[in-house]
């Protein structure tokens, strides 16, 4: 089934793609992928001018997504842009006409949601972003700030908290704009920057981004499958679907995948980690604390 047929997020559908490109095809890929949305409303010919390709690549690469043409590209866009940009009142609406129309009851359908919504999210993650994230998390001697947004901080401290237990050198961004501007001022090349940023994408999160770019900092990003902006200038991307019985994006999908970075996390880190655990066990006992 085609990323059109099968309704995937365009951006999504674009990262998925790639790996079956031809070379030239890649191309476009790249150029969409670095300046999305805003290349993908072009004419043929001035995405393929920036690409350095031709006009035909650029239709072979719609044509190979699955899109019956560019036009229908580019109609697939705007649809995804709406998605993109939805409120929580005009999910709400939507999603109460569907609830309506249904017949299950509103727990079973809050369970069906949930477990489809976590399956397409396994489904459709990239093996090796999935351990190019491990790896990240787990170099020696980096350092680890994880940062999130209004609701996904809460899923950013989950994970900061975690890989505490498990390695040294990792803290969640300060709240305070002192703190904020010194753990940012204070990145290198090796640290991490782990971002969360979901749907109604969150300004302060992508500056974030581009200051550790700047510091030549790595970028790990958890998203939706629109793709936050951030996506074009992170080095990993773990997306996940966010589909919900209710008026919110779902975040149960985004915990299981990121449980599941803690996991092999874990295991990658092996005999240190039982040692870092043990070490602050023994310094929660000497404090009390335990």
């Amino acid at each position: 089934m085609s990323a059109a047929e099968a309704h995937i997020p365009v951006a999504e559908a674009i990262r998925r793609g790639m790996a079956e490109c031809s070379p030239a095809e890649r191309k476009v890929a790249r150029v969409l992928l670095s300046s999305y949305p805003s290349a993908g409303f072009e004419t043929v010919a001035k995405l393929a001018a920036r690409a350095g390709v031709s006009g035909p690549t650029v239709l072979r690469f719609a044509n190979r997504l699955g899109y019956r043409g560019f036009p229908d590209f580019q109609q697939a866009l705007r649809d995804d842009l709406d998605e993109r940009s939805a409120s929580p009142i005009e999910l709400y609406d939507r999603r109460h006409v569907e609830s309506e129309a249904g017949e299950a009851s509103g727990l079973a359908r809050a369970a069906a949601i949930t477990r489809e919504t976590l399956d397409r999210t396994f489904a459709a993650l990239a093996p090796d972003e999935f351990h190019r994230a491990v790896e990240l998390l787990c170099t020696p001697r980096s350092r680890v700030i994880v940062a999130g947004g209004r609701f996904s901080g809460l899923l950013a401290r989950f994970l900061a908290q975690h890989l505490q237990l498990i390695r040294p050198g990792v803290s969640s961004l300060p709240e305070h704009d002192a703190g904020r501007v010194e753990a940012v001022a204070g990145l290198r090349r090796g640290d991490v920057l782990v971002l969360f940023d979901y749907r109604r994408y969150e300004e302060p999160t992508r500056r974030l981004a581009a200051a550790a770019k700047a510091r030549r900092a790595s970028v790990l990003l958890f998203t939706d499958a629109w793709l936050s902006p951030i996506s074009s200038e992170a080095d990993v991307v773990l997306p996940s679907e966010t589909a919900s019985p209710s008026a919110f994006d779902a975040m149960t999908p985004v915990l299981g995948l990121v449980e599941a970075v803690i996991a092999e996390c874990s295991d990658r880190l092996g005999d240190a980690a039982s040692a870092r655990m043990r070490e602050v066990e023994q310094a929660g006992r000497e404090l009390e604390l335990y």
